[in-house]
């Protein structure tokens, strides 16, 4: 193996090694494909000394964490069809669990699922786990599972992911241990949809989510909505697991104040710190970082059915103000990649690399702004740091707007409520959308005409009907084909525009362990609590 090789042979790659000898992979099976990579015997045997390495580290039991995230309300919920910030995320995976899970590898694995199989795509049968509890001591049967999956179909619920239930028309118990979901049309995508942090299982007639009644690898000691949950080891878990055995889970908003907690030893773990951070961070000896790329974005939504992002002018205008390359060497530091608009991510198999972003161009900018009769006015921007980048992709905004004799108000808001009062809301303002693993779930949170998150307002009789074509399609290149069209569609029509797709960087003491990427997104896609360790 070259000295090239050797660099260019990934951490990433150290990682899939590991997961294949977790499932089995004999050496000789993972030798074979070192040499069909060009890697020799001897650079093979030096790869997997070190996955073996890995593995071998021994996970210790017992322990308090203590973490911060960035954003909180008091609009906190233990509910997982109402989760929406990444503080409800965590905590929902530490009370619940789901049916299926996604791993490292972005592959589908069961939870509470024994197995999910179809004919046809449109008829599931889901066989579950015998012997699960949730923490009040009740058996988990195929009830809970018809329970919460149908709660989100009931309007009064407030699912973030109703849309997407939607095509579960038929949801019942075949025995105790079997669910049929029958779907509207049929959908390859079920067993990675129902891995999303929405379909969280919960016990049957629930209606009080105070307590977090889950099967989870912790049981809910403390929820305080806005300031702190405090969560203890299931000792009935279904699961080798968890290893602390217990945890504190808050928000610490100014990133500033997040990373010096970190670098003190108030916490743990520090998630999602600005990558200005960066360079205090890597010349500490007691603390590493963790950078997941996986989809995550902070996009600039201009609302189509308000004034003035109902002129399309103006908002084509907008993406052309973007400097793109600015803002990820300058707002996010390096940690992002260039993006075009649109949601789907070059991590993503069905990303439309064709589909280029729009260069940065103030005069044409401008001469938009004026076609539009808005050039000269000042035109408010709701920025916070809640939507992480917001606020600095907001002031290279106003800084190139000023450049041509556009004037942009950046209004600053708090975090706290930003969420409730201004997302969806304001004319113009930032979102921030955590990472989904398959194009048809961001479409039809986003961009669908029902799309409980539709930012801008887009809505397209067209778009939809090929959400629903690219849904029942089994064919990969027909169904990337549509895939693409709807990129460039969300790209040229919709009033998102969504400069880079951002890198998350979470920091973390050397005696925290076990924390590990995920396409779900950073905290090891939230779900951190139930599999790292503090070493002794």
């Amino acid at each position: 193996m070259t000295d090239e090789k050797i660099t260019n042979w990934t951490r990433a790659d150290d990682r899939m090694v590991e997961h294949a000898l977790k499932r089995g992979a004999s050496r000789r099976d993972l030798l074979r494909m070192f040499m069909a990579s060009g890697i020799g015997f001897a650079a093979g045997g030096t790869i997997l000394g070190r996955a073996g390495a890995a593995l071998a580290a021994t996970p210790v039991k017992g322990g308090h964490l203590k973490a911060a995230g960035w954003s909180s309300s008091t609009a906190d919920t233990l509910d997982p069809a109402k989760a929406s910030l990444s503080t409800d995320y965590v905590r929902c995976c530490a009370a619940y669990n789901r049916l299926t899970f996604l791993n490292e590898a972005g592959e589908v694995e069961m939870e509470l699922a024994e197995s999910i199989e179809s004919a046809d795509a449109q008829t599931w049968i889901v066989k579950l786990r015998s012997g699960v509890t949730f923490h009040d001591g009740k058996p988990f049967t195929a009830d809970d599972v018809v329970f919460s999956l149908a709660r989100h179909l009931d309007d009064a619920t407030g699912s973030k992911v109703n849309s997407i239930a939607a095509q579960m028309t038929g949801i019942k118990a075949v025995d105790p241990l079997t669910v049929e979901i029958t779907l509207q049309a049929p959908n390859a995508d079920l067993p990675t949809i129902l891995s999303l942090h929405h379909f969280m299982i919960v016990a049957e007639g629930t209606t009080d989510f105070s307590t977090g009644n889950g099967t989870g690898a912790f049981r809910v000691e403390t929820f305080e909505p806005g300031v702190r949950s405090i969560m203890m080891r299931n000792d009935n878990y279904f699961k080798d697991g968890p290893n602390l055995d217990s945890f504190e889970y808050f928000a610490i908003p100014d990133n500033s104040a997040r990373v010096n907690a970190l670098l003190s030893g108030d916490i743990h773990l520090a998630a999602a710190v600005k990558p200005q951070s960066m360079r205090l961070l890597e010349s500490q000896d007691h603390v590493v970082t963790s950078i997941t790329t996986s989809g995550n974005y902070t996009n600039l939504n201009m609302r189509l059915d308000l004034s003035p992002g109902d002129n399309a002018d103006f908002v084509e205008g907008m993406k052309y103000l973007l400097d793109r390359d600015l803002i990820r060497k300058s707002a996010v530091r390096g940690l992002a990649e260039i993006a075009n608009d649109q949601p789907i991510s070059p991590m993503n198999a069905y990303h439309n690399a064709e589909l280029k972003p729009r260069a940065y161009d103030p005069e044409r900018a401008k001469a938009l702004f004026e076609k539009a009769g808005v050039y000269g006015q000042a035109i408010p921007i709701v920025a916070s740091d809640a939507a992480g980048y917001s606020v600095e992709m907001a002031t290279l905004v106003q800084q190139a707007g000023a450049e041509i004799g556009m004037p942009f108000d950046v209004q600053r808001v708090p975090s706290d409520g930003y969420w409730s009062k201004y997302w969806l809301k304001a004319p113009i303002h930032f979102g921030n959308i955590n990472p989904r693993p398959t194009p048809d779930i961001l479409f039809s949170l986003l961009y669908a005409s029902d799309a409980p998150w539709n930012e801008s307002q887009f809505k397209s009789e067209k778009f939809d009907a090929m959400l629903v074509e690219a849904r029942g399609e089994l064919d990969f290149a027909r169904r990337k084909e549509i895939y693409g069209e709807m990129q460039v569609m969300v790209s040229n029509e919709a009033g998102t525009a969504i400069p880079v797709y951002l890198s998350s960087v979470d920091a973390l003491s050397t005696g925290l362990k076990g924390l590990r990427p995920n396409p779900l997104g950073g905290q090891m896609g939230y779900s951190f609590a139930e599999y790292v360790w503090l070493d002794a």
